[in-house]
C-alpha cells in the first residue's frame, strides 16, 4: 500500500469510531463537520430519517478577509442561525476524523455562541 491509502484507511477507521458512538435524531441531529484545505463545510443531519435539515459553507460567506479560523467562525454562526430560523434548538457534534481543535473547535464554539446547544 501506498502511503495516501495507508492515510485515507486510518482516516476511515477514526470517522467510523467516532460515528458509532454519535448518532442524530429528530429532537437532536447531527451536527456534520468537513473540513477541507480551503473550505470548511457543517451539515445538521436527522439520521433517523436520513435527511439534512440545514447546511453552511465557508463558500457561503462574502466580504469577510482572514484566516481559515475566521471563516469557521462565520460559518459556525452561520448554522446558528439557520438551525434557529429551522427551530432546532439542539445538536450532537460530529468531527468525523477530525481533533477537536482548530477551525473543528472554533466553528463549535461559535454555533454555542449563535444559541445552538451542542
Amino acid at each position: 500500500m501506498d502511503r495516501r491509502k495507508i492515510i485515507n484507511h486510518l482516516r476511515g477507521r477514526r470517522k467510523h469510531r467516532v460515528r458509532t458512538i454519535v448518532r442524530g435524531t429528530s429532537t437532536r441531529p447531527r451536527l456534520s463537520i468537513f473540513r477541507s484545505n480551503k473550505n470548511i463545510l457543517v451539515q445538521i443531519i436527522d439520521d433517523a430519517k436520513g435527511k439534512t435539515l440545514v447546511a453552511a459553507s465557508s463558500g457561503e460567506i462574502k466580504g469577510l478577509k482572514g484566516t481559515k479560523t475566521d471563516f469557521a467562525k462565520a460559518v459556525g454562526t452561520a448554522i446558528a442561525e439557520k438551525a434557529r430560523k429551522a427551530k432546532i434548538t439542539e445538536a450532537v457534534t460530529d468531527r468525523g476524523s477530525y481533533r477537536y481543535h482548530g477551525r473543528v473547535k472554533a466553528l463549535v464554539e461559535a454555533a454555542r455562541e449563535g444559541g445552538l446547544k451542542i
